[in-house]
């Protein structure tokens, strides 16, 4: 019995390349099944051409259009996956297994750091599934596949060379990678060259009525316009997201030994990634009544805060890995997995003055042991280890979170078990979490967590299945959550966060929040169709939000951590349909949307959710032609939370086309594709700059593609 359409729903919705059934997968991180994607979990997966035509710059954009899943973008230099309404410290991201180890857990503006454009596929785990990478991924986990650690030996060397230009921010991106072998020995190269300027939008920046009221009356008001641009530089210039700008580098070299029952390896990477973001303190000045003494406080304010031009952020990155798969060590044991990693991470944050005003630094070690044991009594199932320690840091001026250890220790089991036309797996994991900050103004906390889970599959028919997936989860809270601003709270000299231009106050009184889900899914697979629709119900007890307090200290917003229940609920839908032949080639009509709420236990929505979606996929492939058409009508976010300004819908539309031509042993690829084409002003709900910094205007996205 292998459960194929919750694996490849999103495979195919992206996907237009000619193909009847959507495809199987085999699934990395549940490793259950070592020939078969059969599992009742909730599980995404993006890989092939799919991917190739989703990657994005960012692990956040490259997910943005699957059903369930949403962009927090912070400019085009950063986007943060959202899962079901999930960011930021309930989301873990994961690059081969084990944690990306960065600083986007702690804060919106801090790019994940991971390379999509390098990866070989994309899982994405929601609900029971997740037990096996921890509580604090209570929302789900992303886990980006590059294979820098060959996993098999290659029979014949293969690679790729990509070059793609997109217009919307003058973005070049040029990919490479390599896989050989010799002997028992497996190489991987891959190296990666990002560089964009500042992003281009419709209209201005910053929205607001004074912009709708400024865009009526600019015939009127163009010299005074012009005017206002001599005395306040580049500042607020229409169709422009300013310093929004960057450069990415990334190497990775790796290496595998493979002997008759498994492999060992090593990789190294190396990511310097340097980009700008907005200035979130400053919306637009083009207003008619802005008089010169409004424009000297505003300077002044800038100077004091340090953050008038926006700031850059300027990371590095240095990690290892080692792994050690072997299949059948002894008897009862199907394989042994063992992982280890050392992440290097810095970034130092430098505002316009050029000064460093924040440095933050993350040392991370983590191991993972996974057995997985042979059917027994009907029961497949994995149990492991799981270790983690760091150091996290934030030193200078605007440092608001104290140097703080961290210890984790996780055990998990998952089980399945197999009957007839049903498939059960049950989880259970336990984690102790230690967080140790190095000041007097708060102290050592630790948190024990008990997680389990408990889903079932139905195999009605070969064309009906349905599931349903019971899960308790507990997350410990985070650094930031802890210890944010509390060194400053004594002694009343609360720290403004320059990037997100906001004073973010943790508190260490912090319990685990416990989320008790159910999952419901109804999957049916035709001739050539599929359709997929799944129910989900999250209750949280405790649950942890980073809240506005509609408190201002000198013009800055006051945003605190604290805890109140929570219900999240929603539904997601995808399908597609086969048309038939048209003028050679294969026509389908994919049909997508979701829908979430999520509410406090007070009455109030949750913030920085995302909205309704519905969205269309018309797609048709010949053997060298493919050709798609897409639109996502988003509506209006009118539940924005307390003290959070509401997001207009928009309807976005997308068109591009592939050619395909075979190049001796291998493929050459041209696309172009026209993104955004009405020029819709297109603000995220889930973003903490959606006032200041909408998505992209229309652009022209082409590029070529050799892949042997």
């Amino acid at each position: 019995m292998k459960r194929l359409i919750p694996l490849a729903v999103a495979v195919a919705a992206a996907n237009v390349a000619a193909e009847q059934q959507p495809m199987e997968h085999v699934l990395v991180s549940v490793p259950l099944h070592k020939k078969t994607a059969e599992t009742a979990l909730p599980v995404t997966v993006l890989s092939g051409e799919a991917l190739s035509r989703a990657a994005a710059s960012t692990i956040g954009d490259t997910l943005s259009n699957t059903p369930g899943l949403a962009n927090a973008s912070f400019g085009p230099g950063v986007g943060q996956p959202v899962i079901r309404g999930q960011q930021g410290a309930r989301v873990t991201v994961l690059q081969n297994g084990t944690s990306s180890a960065d600083a986007s857990n702690l804060s919106a503006d801090h790019a994940v750091s991971v390379e999509p454009l390098l990866a070989e596929s994309i899982e994405i785990l929601r609900g029971p599934s997740t037990l096996l990478y921890g509580g604090g991924a209570i929302g789900g986990v992303v886990n980006v596949l590059d294979n820098r650690i060959p996993t098999s030996l290659p029979e014949t060397p293969s690679g790729g060379l990509e070059y793609r230009h997109d217009s919307a921010s003058d973005m070049d991106n040029v990919v490479a990678r390599f896989d050989g072998g010799s002997g028992n020995f497996a190489f991987h190269v891959d190296a990666l060259y990002r560089d964009w300027s500042d992003l281009e939008i419709p209209g201005y920046a910053a929205r607001g009525e004074d912009h709708e009221d400024h865009e009526e009356d600019h015939e009127d008001h163009e010299e005074e316009h012009e005017d206002h641009e001599e005395d306040h530089g580049d500042e607020g210039r229409k169709g422009v997201v300013e310093n929004t700008g960057g450069r990415t580098k990334s190497l990775t070299l790796g290496s595998s030994y493979h002997f008759a029952d498994g492999f060992f390896g090593l990789a190294v990477n190396r990511l310097e990634n340097t980009y700008g973001i907005p200035a979130g303190a400053h919306q637009h000045h083009d207003e008619e009544e802005h008089e010169e003494e409004e424009h000297a406080d505003d300077e002044e304010h800038e100077e004091e805060h340090g953050h008038g031009e926006g700031v850059i952020l300027d990371v590095e990155q240095t990690r290892y890995d080692a792994a050690l798969h072997w299949h059948e060590p002894v008897a009862g044991v199907e394989v042994f997995r063992g992982f280890l990693t050392y992440t290097d991470y810095e970034h130092k944050e430098i505002e316009g003055s050029g000064e460093v005003g924040t440095t933050y630094a993350n040392e991370t070690w983590e191991g993972r042991l996974e057995l997985v044991h042979e059917t027994m009594a009907d029961f497949h199932g994995v149990f492991g280890i799981q270790l983690k320690a760091g150091e996290f840091s934030a030193t200078g001026e605007e440092a608001f979170i104290p140097v703080t250890d961290s210890r984790e220790i996780g055990l998990f089991l998952l089980e399945d078990y197999h009957r007839g036309d049903w498939t059960f797996e049950l989880g259970l994991r336990f984690d102790h979490d230690e967080r140790d900050p190095d000041t007097a103004a708060a102290r050592s906390v630790s948190f024990n967590a008990l997680s389990a889970s408990a889903s079932a599959l139905w195999t009605i028919s070969e064309s009906w299945q349905v599931g349903a997936a019971l899960s308790r989860a507990e997350r410990a809270p985070s650094t930031e959550e802890l210890y944010s601003n509390v060194e400053a709270l004594d002694n009343d000299s609360l720290v403004v966060h320059a990037a997100t231009n906001a004073i973010e106050i943790g508190s260490v009184d912090l319990d685990t929040e416990t989320s008790n889900n159910l999952d419901v899914s109804v999957d049916w697979l035709g001739d050539g169709h599929y359709a997929s629709v799944t129910v989900f119900y999250n209750d949280f007890r405790d649950y942890i939000g980073l809240l506005a307090t509609g408190v201002e200290v000198d013009e800055v917003p006051v945003f605190a951590y604290a805890q109140e229940d929570a219900r999240f609920y929603g539904v997601e839908v995808d399908t597609r349909f086969t048309l038939g032949n048209v003028a050679g080639g294969d026509l389908y009509l994919g049909l997508f949307g979701d829908i979430m709420r999520g509410e406090l236990d007070n009455g109030d929505d949750v913030p920085r959710l995302p909205p309704q979606r519905i969205g269309g996929r018309l797609s048709w492939s010949s053997d060298s032609w493919q050709a798609w058409g897409q639109v996502v009508d988003a509506a209006d976010q009118d539940r924005a939370g307390p003290n959070e300004e509401e997001t207009q819908g928009y309807t976005r539309w997308d068109i591009g086309v592939d050619y395909r031509l075979p190049v001796g042993s291998g493929e050459l690829v041209t696309f172009v594709n026209f993104n955004n084409l009405t020029d819709e002003e297109i603000r995220l709900s889930t973003s903490f700059l959606r006032d200041v910094a909408p998505e992209a205007g229309r652009s022209i996205e082409a590029g070529i593609r050799f892949s042997f």
